[in-house]
């Protein structure tokens, strides 16, 4: 009887998926991935430890579902990113990327296993093809601007994926101390740009 009135009280809100999602949430980044339970997000979201399952068929389809909540969140970081840039979005976006990272470590380890795995959840396929179309935008902006040299967006796009990728799991792993990083991370970023800036294409175009 308890467990129903309890239940019950949780949708006072309306959407208890967003419920649960935002409990799982603050979950990973009090604990990590790991202790990310379905029991507990239940117990801090309100309702009985079944329920969840009415929404998600699992823990790792709520795990998913926290992904694209960070996502969505990660779009918006960036936007701020590029509103402040000044110069290359392409160095804004790469920056923002490495910071969000080292801000959020546990969102980005979570990140790292849904998305930068071999397989991505059909989930988040949506969220990921918007990204790669605003990073894609940018990387052409950039090369009309003649901050990057002209070249197939897709490589340029990877190459830097593997630079900001790199960097924030170096960061996050405490190979590279945390002080000092984001200014580490601003000097590679630079050599990155500059290297393409200056090539012999770029200077001829």
């Amino acid at each position: 009887m308890t467990g129903k009135t309890t239940e019950r009280a949780g949708y006072h809100h309306g959407d208890l998926p967003a419920a649960l999602t935002a409990a799982a949430l603050e979950l990973l980044d009090e604990r990590g991935m790991e202790q990310v339970t379905v029991r507990e997000v239940a117990r801090r979201a309100g309702v009985s430890p079944g329920a969840p399952f009415r929404h998600f068929a699992d823990r790792q389809a709520l795990l998913t579902a926290v992904a694209d909540r960070i996502l969505a969140d990660f779009g918006e970081w960036q936007l701020g990113m590029l509103a402040e840039a000044e110069g290359s979005a392409m160095r804004a976006f790469g920056l923002g990327f490495v910071r969000f990272a080292i801000r959020h470590p546990r969102r980005f380890e979570l990140i790292k296993s849904r998305v930068f795995g071999e397989r991505q959840p059909d989930e988040l396929h949506q969220r990921l093809s918007g990204i790669e179309r605003f990073l894609t935008d940018i990387i052409v902006a950039d090369q009309k601007a003649g901050v990057l040299r002209p070249g197939d967006p897709a490589i340029v796009g990877l190459a830097g994926q593997a630079v900001v990728y790199g960097l924030s799991q170096m960061i996050v792993d405490g190979y590279l101390p945390p002080d000092g990083a984001e200014r580490l991370v601003e000097q590679v970023l630079d050599t990155f740009g500059t290297g393409i800036a200056n090539t012999p294409d770029s200077q001829g175009s």
